[in-house]
């Protein structure tokens, strides 16, 4: 599993695990089936979450809903595509989780020569960053990949308004990723050592997969025999001119992931004003892998979570301070800081996002 791995979609790794041995009141194994088709698929994934989904009793519960399908047949005779949808619509109606889906692996890109369809715009990471108006900066952040040109970028924002009275981050089309990008913001927002979230996966996940968290010199073990647990800290840098900054998160229904990870951390420490809608709800992190047959996981295998209270957003999201329409948290937040309404409306309306800031349906 790749590095940090808190993003919907992320590079693949091979699992490669001895299957233990299962409980005498857990259900019956998986049939014999073909070793390369869906039901091949189905019933190796079945084992993976009942061993390593980051709750035992919900894994447990996924995986005897896979065997039963495979004892059915359901999956039998489907094209790989439906084969994935028919088991991400099982697993999801055993029990939601905003990570969890498969699909099927998409061929290779077809040798020069062949024909090819028109190729997409690649979506933008960072987008119209700069002054949104005197002494306020701004950026809408659509993701937090594991790119160093993006963390150059987004260390070179912090460092070109070091003088900002305030900062908003847009994060209403955020969907995830990392803490390269986060690991350049937070020292300049903080005037002390602060201790920001806690993470933690099943040991039995770290040692069959490798961290799904890497080496994070952000991120503080922390002792436990059964889970591996790290602390997210931030360290501030030497420079103060943003600690007195006020700070803006605009959210919504599409605000996911690594996004929910930063809204966390800045709502808890109170050093943002989260504004909009709550967000997606998508908290388990983990990473792609490959299952039989040519379809593929996002496995998820760990949990972010507040340390005072040990909660986490699975499911209910990351509630606002500030609740508004997502479509109004630009313009709440600009009018907060003084401007007229009608200037912050038309600020507000020049400013709207590229992509969608609802949740988009899972494929």
């Amino acid at each position: 599993m790749k590095s940090i791995l808190l993003s919907l979609s992320l590079a693949s790794a091979i699992l490669a695990g001895t299957a233990v041995a299962a409980p005498s009141s857990a259900p019956p194994p998986c049939p014999a089936v073909a070793p390369d088709g869906n039901d091949a698929a189905a019933c190796k994934l079945a084992d993976l979450l009942e061993r390593m989904f980051i709750t035992p009793e919900q894994g447990a519960r996924y995986a005897a809903s896979l065997r039963a399908a495979v004892g059915a047949g359901r999956y039998t005779q489907l094209s790989k595509d439906d084969a994935a949808k028919a088991m991400t619509a099982d697993l999801q109606a055993t029990a939601p989780d905003g990570h969890l889906r498969v699909w099927a692996v998409e061929p290779e890109a077809p040798s020069q020569g062949a024909a090819q369809g028109p190729a997409r715009a690649p979506i933008p990471k960072l987008e119209q960053s700069g002054w949104i108006t005197p002494g306020v900066a701004y950026i809408r952040i659509n993701e937090f990949p594991d790119d160093t040109a993006t963390t150059q970028a987004m260390a070179a924002f912090m460092a070109d308004h070091a003088t900002a009275r305030a900062l908003i981050f847009d994060l209403r089309t955020h969907h995830g990723g990392g803490l390269q990008q986060m690991d350049v913001m937070l020292p300049w927002l903080f005037a002390k050592p602060t201790r920001l979230v806690t993470m933690e996966s099943p040991r039995a996940a770290e040692q069959e997969l490798g961290s799904p968290l890497g080496d994070t010199p952000s991120l503080k073990p922390v002792p436990d025999d059964r889970m591996v647990r790290r602390e997210h800290w931030v360290t501030p840098n030497a420079d103060p001119r943003l600690r007195g900054a006020k700070v803006y998160l605009l959210t919504g229904p599409r605000t996911a992931s690594a996004a929910e990870h930063f809204a966390l951390a800045m709502k808890i420490t109170h050093r943002a004003t989260l504004v909009g809608e709550p967000t997606a709800g998508a908290n388990h992190f983990g990473g792609q892998v490959d299952l039989p047959g040519g379809l593929a996981v996002f496995l998820p295998v760990g949990r972010t979570y507040d340390p005072a209270t040990g909660k986490d957003w699975e499911g209910d999201g990351v509630a606002p301070d500030v609740a508004v329409p997502k479509e109004q948290a630009l313009e709440w937040a600009l009018t907060d800081l003084g401007l007229p309404k009608a200037e912050a409306k038309a600020l507000s309306d020049s400013h709207k996002p590229t992509l969608p800031m609802e949740r988009r349906q899972r494929r």
